[in-house]
């Protein structure tokens, strides 16, 4: 009666944030550190979105005003407090033979589709699938993207002055050291900004900000599409808005679903489906590429940062469009080397090591090892996180019905029923397509007497395969003139079995 009485309220606060907006708004230590988060965020963004741009075939500024964008509007519109939402390598990489085949206007006509898409999905209850994802996949996820991290900042380290190398080992001593004496400040942040004074005060000539593209000096219009609007364009554009749909949900949804780990905290993932979707929408509106959860800032901003509500999010975006309009000049002259650091630090921290320990790998059921290393392999031969969790997922599924197959049980007892000679069968576990497959071969079809009981008290049917399988059975005792009965079945499997039994035919 108590539960009863406390399942409303638990499900009614199920959602809250800690702490909530208004909390850190009247906490001046709560706030700093949610501007400070903001700022590094802002600053880690902009060689990202200046990159991803160029991945995609377009300008840098259409990857800055899509990263200010959706920042901006997720921070209101998201089911995720603290997530940063961008534009990415991912959407990059699927959008890139549209923009190299028929350019801009139909890669924005695309995003707005692939927002609409979303939104629809969200509605459908696609963030609901999450549940299915087992943690091996969600560790070799969290694996593999940081690999990622790590091996996108190698350019900026090889083939570099010699400089770099010192000025990287200095910022990482920073953020490694600094923590342990104060977390007023972001680590961060205080990596760079020293690095960057030490570079300007030294004059000494290493990669900077401004190396990476030109910035943008006004803010974003909105972005008129001049495309043919027939049945054609839609059929080029729709197969790439699906795609960028799909991989932006499910790196959003997983990406939502570490922040919960971290945070210990729940997200409204049909909430951040639809923010999303609007988001990507608001993006294509005024000219952006779109995108969805960025990985790396949310660490920074979650777990290097400290940051925890939804306004380090939106600051995260506002300082973005300031530093890169107002003062670009200044952001450019940024070292790569103290951006580098910071992400390789992200890197390091999102690493799963006890993953990867030898006294876990002992514990570990090989399948589990196995799940997770195949994600993270998929997810770095791919630069995909998205096809690396879809095949994780599947292998996964794979590996579970095997294990599940072998859990049935069946056992034979020859006995006297009203004076009769019975073979009685106990049938023990869940029986579906990879368990029933081999149920036919349990019984001794020449050997058996006349009575034939089948007990299904101890199993439960699952699907049509298992239907088939005992339409099998009592096919083949009925050849020999022997009489089958099933019984033990429960309300489920009785429905399903009446309803599909002899219908399916081909299963003799």
């Amino acid at each position: 009666m108590v539960i009863a009485e406390k399942t409303p309220r638990l499900t009614a606060n199920r959602y809250r944030a800690d702490p909530t907006v208004l909390t850190a708004l009247r906490s001046p230590r709560l706030l700093t550190r949610e501007v400070l988060a903001g700022l590094v965020v802002a600053m880690a963004l902009i060689p990202e979105a200046i990159s991803f741009s160029i991945i995609a075939g377009v300008d840098p500024r259409v990857g800055l005003f899509s990263s200010f964008i959706m920042a901006v509007s997720i921070a209101f519109l998201g089911g995720r407090p603290a997530m940063i939402t961008a534009a990415t390598g991912a959407i990059a990489l699927v959008v890139a033979p549209l923009v190299r085949e028929h350019g801009l206007d139909y890669l924005i006509a695309a995003v707005i589709l692939a927002g609409i898409f979303q939104i629809a999905l969200g509605l459908l209850g696609v963030a609901k699938l999450m549940r299915f994802i087992p943690r091996s996949v969600m560790v070799g996820f969290v694996n593999a993207l940081a690999i990622l991290i790590f091996s996108a900042q190698l350019p900026n380290l090889i083939g570099v002055p010699w400089l770099v190398y010192p000025l990287v080992a200095v910022g990482i001593v920073i953020m490694v050291v600094m923590p342990r004496l104060t977390t007023a400040v972001p680590a961060p942040l205080v990596a760079i900004i020293l690095i960057t004074v030490v570079v300007i005060a030294t004059a000494i000539t290493v990669p900077n900000v401004g190396d990476e593209g030109a910035l943008p000096k006004s803010l974003p219009q909105l972005f008129i599409i001049q495309i043919p609007v027939t049945w054609e364009t839609l059929l080029i554009i729709a197969p790439f808005a699906f795609a960028m749909a799909l991989v932006g949900l499910l790196e959003s949804l997983m990406t939502a679903k570490l922040v919960d780990d971290i945070t210990d905290t729940h997200s409204n993932k049909t909430r951040e489906s639809l923010g999303q979707g609007a988001a990507n929408i608001l993006s294509g509106l005024f000219g952006g590429m779109g995108g969805c959860a960025m990985i790396g800032q949310t660490m920074i901003n979650v777990k290097a940062s400290g940051a925890r509500t939804r306004i380090s999010t939106f600051l995260a975006g506002v300082f973005l469009l300031i530093l890169v309009v107002a003062l670009g000049d200044l952001v450019a002259i940024i070292p790569m080397a103290a951006l580098v650091a910071v992400m390789i630090m992200v890197a390091v921290g999102t690493f799963d090591w006890h993953s990867i320990r030898w006294s876990t790998l002992k514990r570990m059921p090989k399948s589990e090892t196995t799940v997770m290393v195949a994600t993270v392999i998929v997810v770095v031969l791919t630069n995909n996180l998205a096809i690396g969790v879809v095949v994780g997922v599947t292998v996964a599924m794979v590996a579970f019905a095997r294990r599940v197959a072998h859990l049935v049980t069946v056992d034979r007892r020859l006995c006297t029923a009203d004076g009769v000679a019975t073979a009685r069968y106990t049938v023990n576990g869940e029986l579906f397509f990879a368990s029933s497959n081999d149920l036919t071969t349990q019984f001794e079809y020449a050997l058996d007497p006349a009575q034939v009981v089948i007990d299904m008290t101890g199993s439960h049917v699952w699907d049509a395969s298992t239907v088939a399988a005992l339409d099998g059975i009592n096919y083949r005792y009925g050849r020999l003139g022997k009489t089958v009965t099933i019984t033990g079945m429960n309300e489920a499997s009785t429905s399903m079995h009446s309803r599909l039994a002899g219908n399916l035919g081909g299963g003799h």
